[in-house]
Parts: structure tokens; C-alpha cells; sequence
């Protein structure tokens, strides 16, 4: 590195097979609206997952083409509803074990799971790596990095639940993907971008995503 250039310390972003891939495409918008570089990791189930909401092929060989269709688009599904630049992404697939995140010395700020499926859970809580998103999350806690685990099922059984406080013990946030209606959701963007924006309040990152709550009733039935 030259004197004066910048370590690059990026947020991890692992997209696991829950349903819910608007959350995830939301989220990495807005982190890189904020300026903050992602490194990130789509599981093979997701692909699936984003096949089916989308119709979006998700291919390592062209990555950057199919990332940039995806957040693109809206939670209603259109296409071109948003310009997205992408150039400060870095993908590593899922069955990399020798990838960057795989290594408690690669510089990270943390690591966001949009959205956490209970499988991926259940392989994070009880450390099993099986493939490199869940490798990654399990440096994330023993670094003592930042963890959020937005956790899309309902409902949750006993199991589930267990796991769950087993990744709050190891200080992960878990962060139910559940959308709030103060702010005034007029569409289903609205819902979608409150869970990604509170994704965003967990890791400490800026955003301009939802209307906060500011102590005065009725404020989100109001237009603006």
C-alpha cells in the first residue's frame, strides 16, 4: 500500500436462501449510496431464491452484469427503477473457502446476512462453515466485529429460537426482517426499505431510507 492510501474495509454482505431478496438488494444500495464498499457472498440457495422472485440468473461468471440488473430493480420487481453503481463491489462465491473473508486478518467492518434463512442460522450458532458465508460470519464473531442477522421465517420453532439467542450471546444482533407502518408506507418499496434501513441503524451506517419516529402521533399518516 502507497503511504496515504486507505486500507479498504468493507461491510460483508451474505445473501442466504430465505426469501426476501428485495431486503438484501436494498441494503446494498444503500450501503454503497453511503459510500461504504461491500464484499459480497450469495449463497447457493439464494440463487435460487433470487431466480424465483426475479427471474434473475445469478452467475460468478458474470456477477457484476446480473448484481447490477438485481438492485436495479424495485421490490415490486421493475426493472430500471434505480441507477446503481457497482464498481466498489467485490463478489467471492460461496464455495470459496480460501476467500478473503474466510481469514480473521482480512480487514473487514463487519458483516450483514440479508436475508438469514434458519439453516443459515442454525450453521452460524453452532460454527459448521459449511461454505463461505457462514465461514465468514463465524470470523465476523470471533473478531468481535459487528454481526447482524436479519432473520426472515414465520413462525420461528423452539430450535430456531434457541439459535438465535446462542448468536445474541456471541453478540450478533438478531434482527427480525419485520417492516413497521409508523413511517408511513404507501408501497411495497417503503416496507422493504424500513427493514433494510434498520439493517443499516444496526451497523452504524447513515441513511436516508425510512421516516424516524419522532414522538408526535399521527405523523406517519401524513404526506409530505
Amino acid at each position: 500500500m502507497n503511504a496515504g492510501e486507505t486500507e479498504r474495509r468493507p461491510w460483508i454482505v451474505g445473501v442466504s436462501g430465505a426469501s426476501g431478496t428485495p431486503y438484501a438488494a436494498a441494503v446494498l444500495r444503500a450501503l454503497l449510496a453511503a459510500g461504504e464498499s461491500v464484499d459480497l457472498v450469495v449463497s447457493r440457495a439464494s440463487r435460487l431464491t433470487l431466480l424465483d422472485e426475479t427471474g434473475i440468473s445469478f452467475r460468478d461468471a458474470h456477477w457484476r452484469d446480473d448484481l447490477r440488473e438485481w438492485l436495479g430493480r424495485g421490490a415490486d420487481g421493475k426493472p430500471g427503477t434505480f441507477a446503481v453503481d457497482v464498481d466498489d463491489v467485490r463478489h467471492w462465491s460461496a464455495g470459496d473457502l480460501a476467500a478473503g473473508p474466510s481469514s480473521g486478518s482480512y480487514p473487514s467492518r463487519g458483516m450483514l446476512i440479508v436475508p438469514a434463512s434458519t439453516a443459515c442460522v442454525a450453521g452460524v450458532a453452532i460454527g459448521l462453515s459449511k461454505d463461505l458465508l457462514q465461514r465468514a460470519a463465524s470470523v465476523v464473531l470471533k473478531e468481535r466485529r459487528r454481526l447482524v442477522v436479519a432473520v426472515r421465517e414465520t413462525p420461528l420453532n423452539g430450535q430456531t429460537l434457541r439459535h438465535l439467542v446462542t448468536l445474541d450471546d456471541a453478540g450478533a444482533t438478531v434482527l427480525p426482517a419485520s417492516p413497521a407502518f409508523y413511517a408511513g408506507a404507501t408501497h411495497i418499496q417503503d416496507l422493504v426499505d424500513f427493514v433494510a434501513g434498520r439493517v443499516l441503524d444496526a451497523a452504524g451506517v447513515g441513511h436516508t431510507l425510512y421516516r424516524r419516529w419522532e414522538g408526535e402521533l399521527g405523523g406517519g399518516s401524513r404526506t409530505t
